[in-house]
């Protein structure tokens, strides 16, 4: 049923049950969204909880953004 469920081969399905490293990240995000962990399976990738990620991109943020002045016409 979770073959046909997650739209793999069976072949496929098994080494993703053996959890075989070589097994592209589709199928276990399918078995994992037909199981009913989909939302956790989001949670883990959504960027705005990558707590390292989002001080990294703080830290080559600018700390002070200077105007240029440029001379208007009279």
């Amino acid at each position: 049923m979770m073959v046909e469920r997650t739209g793999v081969s069976t072949n496929t399905y098994r080494r993703v049950e053996k959890g075989d490293p070589s097994v592209a990240m589709g199928p276990y995000a399918m078995a994992l969204f037909v199981l009913g962990f989909g939302t956790a399976l989001g949670d883990l990738v959504d960027p705005r909880r990558d707590d390292v990620g989002l001080q990294l991109e703080r830290e080559f943020l600018p700390k002070r953004v200077r105007v240029k002045l440029t001379s208007r016409p009279l």
